[in-house]
């Protein structure tokens, strides 16, 4: 296992789970703005071993294979957090459509890398917006407490995070449509 400064900070960002969630549940004073800074701070990793695997020419099959993994694992994790604490059935239709677009998306990519087409699911500019909204509106809804805090923070991190889920559902469709034409293309004449 290769491990170089982008695949490290990729292995902390997957230790940062743990200590989130326990934070999360600690009984202090800011517990949430802890949880939440703890996240943004696993986020901001997501961005800089990217980057610096580019930049240092570190790129590995290993970092290739867990960064991905440990984006998936972040996200789910937080907004299974988000879940139990909102306890609403549109903000958990909208954690689950989160979610399962991952699996199938991750599956979908690892499929079409079999075939030798892996660049015809490669991430899209709405993925990077709707990530976007992703991030940011766990970070504002970990952070806030709805007991305490403003209505105004705790919707805008609620209409950030069904924003998020549209943008999931119309990435996902692109995805499903590529490969689609993918598989149109390559099945052979005369096969059902």
């Amino acid at each position: 296992m290769p491990i170089n400064i982008p695949n490290a900070l990729t292995l902390v960002r997957i230790f940062l789970i743990p200590v989130m969630v326990v934070v999360f549940y600690m009984p202090f004073k800011g517990h949430l703005l802890v949880a939440a800074a703890v996240f943004s701070l696993a986020a901001i990793t997501d961005w800089f071993d990217g980057y610096l695997a580019r930049r240092l020419g570190q790129m590995t099959a290993f970092g290739a294979f867990l960064d991905p993994v440990a984006d998936k694992l972040m996200v789910a994790v937080a907004l299974v957090l988000l879940v139990e604490r909102h306890n609403d059935l549109l903000f958990t239709l909208a954690a689950c459509v989160i979610i399962g677009r991952e699996i199938v998306v991750s599956a979908l990519r690892e499929w079409m890398a079999e075939l030798g087409q892996r660049t015809s699911v490669a991430v899209s500019m709405i993925g990077k917006v709707k990530t976007a909204f992703q991030m940011v509106s766990i970070i504002v809804l970990l952070a806030v407490d709805a007991e305490r805090d403003g209505s105004e923070v705790l919707a805008l991190g609620v209409i950030l995070l069904y924003l998020a889920a549209g943008l999931t559902l119309w990435s996902m469709w692109q995805y499903l449509r590529a490969a689609a034409q993918v598989m149109r293309e390559d099945q052979a004449p005369g096969e059902p």
